[in-house]
């Protein structure tokens, strides 16, 4: 979505349920669901209004530590 493509109410209320849907886990900001539900309308349209401002710079992922595997490289033949 551009900053040219403002998102509309529809828009918000479908990403909203599907959040919901697929549990509700706490974002970048930790809100739980639950938080955001409190107020719905209220918060929906705060975010709306960052979104369609384009003032809204929210990180692209969570940062999430995970662990790598150490692989030993193959052998080279001679």
């Amino acid at each position: 979505m551009s900053t040219t493509d403002a998102p509309d109410k529809p828009f918000m209320m479908g990403a909203y349920k599907a959040a919901k849907s697929n549990g509700g886990a706490a974002g970048v900001d930790r809100q739980t669901i639950e938080a955001l539900e409190a107020n719905l309308g209220k918060n929906l349209y705060r975010i709306w209004n960052r979104m369609s401002s384009g003032s809204d710079f929210a990180p692209l992922v969570r940062d999430a530590p995970f662990r790598k595997e150490v692989v030993e490289p193959a052998p080279t033949e001679v």
